[in-house]
């Protein structure tokens, strides 16, 4: 065993507060409120609990990858030195009577294991594990097991060799190192005689038990190089390189997008060396990566064993890997790439008619309306009954819009106020969270989706609507169930709060196929497996030009999560009224909103384009058209995006992971894998800087080629940047007021492809099952198709890109 000795311990040495830091700093702390997140770190820093180092190896078996780790216990000290106070952590014996029972420095089990060629397995306990195995809901069926690794013995360890990697197991110290195929380290875990050059505390990989209650939670170190990024982490709306912050994951209602806080946490993230890590734990989980220290990543789990799968490869495999772990996005109908017109509310039959009336009578297309909180008797009081004053006839008003091209979705929320007629029904029958005492935590009963006959009551009443003929339900909120609940399956919040939005996202998807037999809910909240349940949108944003900015961070970030489909409210929630509404931020944000698989108009402000002059829904319908007329484009990209685990708004560099430029861009982006969206942030802007991977690129809307690298350029008539790659044929149609009178035989190829003789697009049919590859061939100054797979279904218009 490796003892600690004075050299490692004053590795561990470093930076605290003095008295005057601490005060300010407890001034500054704010109490905690309900729903506040749980950011464990601080208990990884606490002078009363007990730390277990992993030292050594203490037994191991290559060939069927079980063995053990020998654990030193250590504790943190102070010292004090030129009027400063020094932290420390040092090995201790152990606190137990009687001792002989204890074990001082513990032996536990740890595994490796092989999912496929790019994916490895790890997972280590702090201690017995005596629960009841459950269902995993994180992952999409059983974890496979691939037999393509090799083992060998090597000097001090064990060493693993795949297709695309390799991983050594070191007996002492205990290490685990990750290779690419040609050997370079992509990172490696921390051990106490890593920290030996600093003067700084770093606590290496490890686990703690708190004095307060004798629980125990896994912080897994792993190494960060020079230059290294990290991107991930859910819909987060802070920098999109998280290297250099601490990211709490924590469902909660962020209450706006220009915070740390996430709807839509997510324990996977992605490294610019070529790896990418998912945690599968429900519990909180605080991953500080080179926050406190810059050379390690720190995964704080609140579980008491780790379960962690590390992969290997470009972001697109990276991605490809994790969904094919934890599902991939279905694809949603069509009618939901449309536009969805909405406020916060209609809330009146008549109003949502005069508003599908004004939709078709001023030439603005549209599939959606959505109606939010007002549909009940009384305003928010989730009963799933329409008001019979305010819609008389709700099922005739659902087919005659339905008749006019449109789809209703409709808003709930799982939590029931006192007031509301089923909150007796729901606490008598037992179908809500318990506390501790059995009573309910809080004044709302919130829904218990961990009990199968919560979910059956839920869902018989979501299906009433649906066989009305609602289209869609929004699963708003779902980030409050409560840290100090008792939930059905006997676990607590702190296990059943970050699942919630899985099991809430999960009962509606499932009703909704059931029921209509397609793949659509609106949903904000979410957590590892949502994707497999499609839409998510980003929550209350604010109605700026930041907030627009930060939508577009978490949107990137939520999509490097293998979310596929996503979308936001067009202009932002916040504006209060029209007036409030900055027309020109509206409009700039309408070019971002529908360049995203999905696009709603949503906000306090009505949204309706005449309500801002004829001159801005002149604007309006131009930016609109674009989308309907791109609906080919956007509906081949989706189902290459549904296949492939791919998010249809995406960071440059899951396309150009060879280009150390895509890697810093955080205000553009891709639209499927041939378009390139640069919105206008600022006030009254016409144009940008824009950066361009390497390759030449052609202007959309104007014909003008560019080269890689920076160039300012100016937009078009659409307020917005759209560049597309040389080489692409973009398929279009003829426009339509909605995506059910599309004529999907006659579609349009532009061909934009000024330095090559040959170009490439990706149509998908709707009904149809099989994504077809387009190649064209320029023959005479013209492109041909040198391959048709959709000969006799689809009559061809082909033309170059010059003008839109």
């Amino acid at each position: 065993m490796i003892a600690l000795n004075k050299t490692t311990i004053a590795s561990f040495l470093g930076l605290a507060a003095t008295a005057a830091a601490a005060a300010t700093a407890a001034m500054a702390a704010t109490s905690p409120l309900l729903n506040e997140p749980v950011d464990i770190s601080p208990d990884f820093r606490d002078f009363a609990n007990t730390y277990f180092l992993a030292d050594q190896l203490a037994d191991f078996d290559p060939a069927t990858g079980q063995g053990q780790i020998q654990w030193q216990r250590a504790q943190y000290f102070t010292r004090q030195a030129f009027d400063n106070m020094l932290a420390g952590i040092k090995p201790v014996g152990p606190n137990e009577f009687p001792d002989t029972e204890y074990a001082a420095n513990p032996t536990l089990p740890f595994s490796i294991q092989f999912v496929s060629p790019r994916t490895i397995r790890l997972r280590i306990t702090s201690g017995p594990q005596f629960h009841r195995s459950g269902e995993e809901l994180m992952l999409d069926g059983p974890v496979p097991e691939d037999h393509s690794w090799n083992y060998q013995k090597i000097p001090g360890g064990y060493r693993y060799t795949g297709a695309f990697g390799s991983v050594a197991i070191l007996e002492n110290p205990w290490h685990i190192e990750i290779r690419d195929a040609t050997g370079r380290l992509l990172t490696q875990t921390d051990h106490a005689s890593d920290n030996a050059t600093t003067f700084t505390p770093i606590l290496p990989f490890s686990f703690v038990r708190r004095s307060s209650d004798y629980s125990r939670s896994m912080d897994a170190v792993f190494t960060l190089s020079p230059g290294e990024k990290i991107f991930g982490c859910g819909e987060s709306f802070t920098a999109l390189d998280k290297r250099g912050q601490k990211v709490v994951l924590w469902t909660t209602d962020a209450n706006g997008i220009q915070n740390q806080r996430m709807y839509k946490p997510i324990p996977f993230f992605m490294s610019s060396r070529g790896y990418g890590m998912f945690v599968h734990t429900s519990t909180p989980i605080t991953c500080d990566f080179g926050y406190s220290f810059s050379g390690v990543s720190s995964l704080m789990a609140g579980d008491d064993e780790l379960d962690l799968f590390i992969f290997l490869g470009t972001p697109k495999e990276i991605l490809g890997e994790y969904t094919a772990l934890t599902g991939r996005s279905p694809m949603p109908p069509l009618w939901s790439f449309g536009l969805w017109m909405s406020r916060c509310t209609y809330n009146s039959e008549k109003q949502v008619r005069d508003v599908a009336a004004q939709l078709r009578e001023n030439r603005i297309p549209c599939d959606v309306i959505h109606l939010d909180t007002g549909w009940f008797e009384t305003d928010w009081r989730c009963d799933y009954l329409f008001s019979t004053n305010r819609f008389p006839t709700p099922r005739r008003m659902i087919s005659d819009l339905k008749d006019e091209g449109f789809h209703i979705s409709l808003w709930q929320l799982p939590y029931f106020v006192p007031k509301n007629s089923l909150f007796d029904e729901l606490v008598t029958d037992d179908l809500v969270v318990r506390d501790g005492k059995d009573n309910l935590p809080q004044e709302d009963a919130v829904l218990d989706f961990s009990n199968p006959r919560t979910v059956t009551w839920y869902q018989s009443h979501l299906a009433t609507l649906l066989k009305m003929g609602v289209g869609a339900i929004k699963a708003d909120f779902g980030e409050a169930a409560p840290l100090n609940g008792i939930y059905a399956d006997r676990r607590s919040g702190f296990y059943e709060h970050n699942l919630y939005p899985l099991r809430y996202n999960k009962a509606v998807a499932d009703i909704t196929r059931r029921v209509t037999g397609e793949n659509i809910i609106w949903a904000r909240s979410a957590w590892a497996g949502s994707q497999r349940y499609p839409i998510h949108w980003g929550g209350d944003a604010e109605s700026t030009d930041q907030g627009m900015s930060a939508e577009l961070r978490g949107g990137l970030s939520l999509g490097l999560c293998g979310f596929s489909f996503w979308s936001h409210d067009i202009g932002g929630f916040t504006a209060s009224s029209v007036a409030a509404m900055d027309k020109n931020l509206y409009l700039r944000w309408l070019a971002f909103g529908m360049l995203t698989s999905h696009s709603r108009c949503h906000g306090e402000a009505p949204k309706e384009p005449w309500h801002y002059g004829a001159d801005f829904m002149d604007k309006f319908r131009a930016i609109d058209d674009l989308k309907y007329e791109l609906m080919p484009y956007i509906y081949a990209q989706a189902k290459d995006c549904s296949e492939r685990g791919l998010p249809m708004l995406r960071a440059l560099f899951i396309e150009f992971p060879g280009d150390p430029g895509s890697w810093q861009i955080d205000d553009e982006y891709m639209f499927g894998s041939d378009m390139l969206v640069a919105p206008l942030m600022h006030e009254d802007a016409t144009g940008r800087n824009v950066y361009l991977p390497p390759g030449n690129w052609d202007d959309f809307q104007t014909g003008k080629s560019y080269s890689g690298g920076w160039n300012q350029i100016e937009a078009g008539e659409i307020p917005a940047v759209i560049l597309v790659r040389d080489g692409s044929a973009i398929p279009e149609i003829n426009l339509a007021q909605c995506t059910r009178d599309m004529d999907w035989s006659k579609l349009a190829l532009r061909v934009f492809a000024k330095n090559t003789p040959t170009a490439g697009g990706l149509v998908y049919l709707p009904g149809e099952t099989e994504l077809h590859h387009l190649t064209l061939q320029s023959e005479n100054s013209a492109f041909q198709l040198v391959n048709d797979p959709l000969a006799g279904k689809v009559a061809w218009t082909i033309s170059d890109g010059e003008v839109h």
